[in-house]
C-alpha cells in the first residue's frame, strides 16, 4: 500500500530540476524559464539548436541544387 513519505511535508511541495544548459538545480514551480534557470540559459540552448550542434537522428536528407539546372527540378516551360 502507498504511504505518503514523512520528509515531504518539511521538504514542501516544490520540485527541484536541474538546467540542461548549466546544471543549476532550480525550482520547478514558478520558473518562467522552466527547465531552464534563465533566460540567459534558455537563449544558450536556442543559440546550439540554431547551429546545428544538437540533431534529431533520422534520414539524411539529399543536398539542395547548388547552380540552376543542377538535379533540380524539371522545367517543362509552361
Amino acid at each position: 500500500m502507498w504511504r505518503r513519505d514523512p520528509r515531504a511535508a518539511r521538504l514542501g511541495s516544490v520540485r527541484h530540476v536541474r538546467c540542461p544548459t548549466c546544471r543549476r538545480e532550480v525550482d520547478w514551480e514558478g520558473n518562467p524559464y522552466r527547465p531552464f534557470c534563465s533566460e540567459r540559459c534558455r537563449i544558450l540552448d536556442l543559440a546550439a539548436w540554431a547551429d546545428e550542434r544538437y540533431r534529431i537522428p533520422g534520414e539524411p536528407v539529399p543536398a539542395e541544387p547548388t547552380a540552376a539546372g543542377e538535379d533540380g527540378p524539371e522545367d517543362d516551360g509552361r
